[in-house]
């Protein structure tokens, strides 16, 4: 307080001297008040096995500094700027505390984690990340108490040195490939060391979308926030959406909230038009949220974003439509926050957070990120039906047995017929669609029917008419006793698949449903359209499901020599010492259907199964089983190695667990599903030689009911 009276009668005496020379008086003495800034401290350790750790902290604005060694019982020591400090340690892990104390008295804290070590260090690596003439550096190292980083720039270099956990940067003048050395030092005499060479390639041009990652020229930087870190690498895993082998850009989260990057376009996004679509392939392992936020309007226009979830199952196309689902975004002291939101303007700042407020860690992927009108293809299959099977005729579905149909397209048709999968599930793709016709090989009989299903998925179709066609009796068209009726739906959802379950009863012109013969789609605008089709089928609403298989599992053909059975009736099995270990939650009946031997596991949340000797399966290529259930929403499928000495938790044990969820169209229920897993999709488990568990788990936990047969591995 004596300073700030000082300091304002100074000012004062100044004014009054000043005043009459110049009638503008500009007055910065305020500016420098504040605490010391960049706070550092550089740490020689001594390489001698003496402990010795010399600190010389440095700091801004800094008068003195008072150095807390991190030793027990040991007494601060103040010392001026410039000055070192010297501590003696013992071997172990410190964290050294540094306060900054400026000429007002304001201070500033800084903290070093430190490691003392007198054995040297292993197994260093270190990771390189690049963005236009910058490099960084970031190595690891056990037992490493700190690092030097040479950048390759000649002989008489000296090195960067950075704690464990820190990264050096260097930002050369030209690009080239250089050659990266890393020594690791701890307290005691020997150091290890690691080169590698890297290409600075020096990409300058802007980003501009859409953004591919594969340009060499354009500096794809992503600034980060919140400990996020980010690269760009080579796509990990060619699946899904994103199955080319082409850069993409690696978003790693630190596990903080909030953390994120922001792409500084060189030509901002303008949403004046009628493109408001913002498409983005998005990987991630896990359930998360990406939110997607404009930021610096050119003419000041208002901030918005939207936030979209990715299901964890690998690549996904993404699609932000912010000319519907956008709102106003959080600005400090302004209103409207949350509200609906339709951008107009340009946009020059594009950000992206990964999981939002959540603190979730690990690395996620970016790819092909573009403006467009909206997504021209579904990214994920249809929603799979849960209707039992005794209770439906189908047409088209991978999740029942099918009716034979004549044809998916009639001769007299006016549309294009593509068949394709999405997932994995079988589609029909009508393009150019005004209307088309398909026949099944007899007619059907649906009087004891009360639904028709169709799930439809288009970008581009304003009405879609669905028309069933009744030949009579005499099963000839125009045969005297013909009866139809169509259904029209406008406005249909679009870029997103839609379920039409319609009761029959609707189908009010349809006066007999014993011989259907006919199914008739057609869309407008007519001739333009493109719809693309799956589970297409009548069903009785009354009928209930079984609750237990009523038939055998598919019985397995693979050739004995080529498995390593489990549990089927079909193989010789391995000795199991239980199929419920007493730490398992769930209740198991050994069962018969139709004759054949099935587990039963009622209250199902997991269940342990284990051999009387590991398995070796080294040889084998795929995991199988086959499962019934009529009401789980989730099976886990999990494999445990217990490694070379063969006990859990020795240390070298390994694992993975493989998730298949319902909604998804993973399983379907009341059915035999055959689950054939490659066993390279168990990306935990290390070892194959030793597997001593299977897991079986369920969701909802302890209320699912799962039936097991014919598990085994085969190649």
């Amino acid at each position: 307080m004596k300073i700030f009276k000082l300091l304002v009668l100074v000012l004062t005496a100044v004014t009054a001297f000043t005043a009459c020379e110049d009638d503008i008086i500009t007055n910065y003495a305020f500016d420098d008040i504040s605490a010391p800034q960049n706070l550092k401290a550089n740490f020689e350790v001594t390489q001698d096995d003496s402990g010795v750790v010399n600190i010389t902290p440095v700091g801004e604005g800094a008068s003195t500094f008072t150095v807390y060694s991190g030793i027990e019982g040991d007494t601060p020591v103040t010392i001026n700027a410039g000055e070192t400090v010297s501590f003696t340690y013992l071997e172990g892990e410190y964290v050294v505390r540094i306060v900054a104390t400026g000429a007002t008295g304001l201070t500033s804290e800084y903290n070093q984690n430190l490691i003392i070590s007198f054995t040297a260090p292993e197994n260093l690596s270190f990771e390189t990340s690049v963005s236009g003439l910058k490099l960084t550096v970031t190595p690891e190292a056990t037992d490493a108490s700190q690092f030097d980083v040479y950048f390759g720039l000649g002989d008489d270099e000296e090195p960067v040195t950075i704690m464990p956990g820190e990264s050096a940067v260097y930002e050369y003048l030209e690009a080239g490939t250089y050659d990266i050395r890393v020594v690791a030092r701890a307290a005691s005499v020997e150091t290890i060391e690691l080169t590698k060479s890297v290409e600075v390639a020096g990409a300058v041009d802007p980003i501009v979308m859409p953004i591919t990652f594969d340009n060499p020229d354009v500096n794809y930087e992503f600034v980060t926030f919140n400990g996020a870190s980010f690269q760009v690498v080579t796509n990990p895993d060619l699946s899904g959406a994103n199955t080319a082998e082409t850069n993409v850009g690696a978003i790693t989260n630190s596990g903080a909230q909030f953390e994120g990057g922001t792409f500084n376009l060189g030509t901002p996004v303008d949403f004046s038009g009628a493109d408001k679509t913002i498409t983005m392939k998005f990987w991630s392992d896990t359930p998360t949220s990406i939110l997607l936020k404009f930021e610096g309007g050119v003419n000041g226009e208002r901030q918005n974003e939207i936030s979209k979830p990715h299901s964890g199952t690998g690549w996904e196309e993404l699609s932000f439509d912010f000319g519907s689902e956008a709102i106003k975004s959080y600005i400090d002291g302004s209103q409207g926050v949350g509200e609906p939101f339709v951008p107009t303007g340009q946009y020059a700042s594009m950000v992206i957070f990964v999981d939002g407020p959540g603190t979730l860690a690990g690395t996620f992927y970016i790819d092909d990120i573009e403006q467009t009108g909206g997504l021209t293809s579904p990214q994920a299959a249809a929603p799979t039906p849960d209707k039992p099977e005794s209770g439906v005729i189908s047409m088209f579905s991978n999740a029942y047995t099918n009716i034979d149909m004549a044809t998916w397209r009639t001769d007299w048709s006016a549309a294009t017929l593509e068949e394709s999968a999405i997932n994995g599930n079988d589609v029909k793709i009508y393009s150019g669609l005004n209307f088309v016709g398909a026949e099944p090989v007899a007619p059907i009989d649906a009087t004891q029917m009360t639904h028709f299903r169709t799930d439809i998925w288009t970008n581009g179709a304003t009405t879609f008419r669905i028309k069933l066609v009744d030949f009579g009796a005499n099963g000839t068209f125009d045969g005297g006793d013909d009866t139809e009726h169509e259904v029209v739906i406008e406005n249909p959802s679009q870029a997103e698949w839609v379920t039409l379950d319609i009761p029959l009863a609707d189908f009010t012109g349809l006066q007999n449903r014993g011989h259907i013969s006919q199914l008739i789609y057609s869309a407008a605008p007519a001739g333009e359209a493109t719809v693309y089709i799956d589970n297409v089928f009548f069903y009785d609403a009354n009928a209930s499901a079984p609750d237990s298989p009523q038939n055998a599992a598919p019985a397995p053909t693979f050739p004995e020599a080529n498995v390593l059975s489990l549990f089927s009736d079909a193989y010789s099995d391995v000795a199991m010492a239980t199929w419920r270990t007493d730490w398992s939650s769930a209740t198991l009946e050994d069962i018969t259907v139709a004759g054949n031997a099935v587990k039963k596991y009622s209250a199902l949340n997991f269940v342990g199964a284990e051999p009387t000797a590991p398995i070796d399966a080294t040889s084998m290529t795929h995991f199988r089983t086959d499962i019934w259930t009529g009401d789980a929403t989730q099976i886990r499928i999990k494999l445990v190695d217990f490694g070379p000495n063969g006990s859990f938790d020795g240390g070298d044990d390994s694992e993975h667990e493989i998730t298949l969820n319902f909604d998804n169209g993973d399983f379907v229920r009341n059915s035999w599903v055959t689950l054939d897993i490659p066993l390279a999709d168990f990306t935990g488990l290390a070892a194959r030689e030793h597997i001593a568990q299977l897991i079986y788990s369920a969701g909802p936990a302890g209320a699912a009911t799962v039936y097991v047969d014919n598990v085994y591995f085969h190649n």
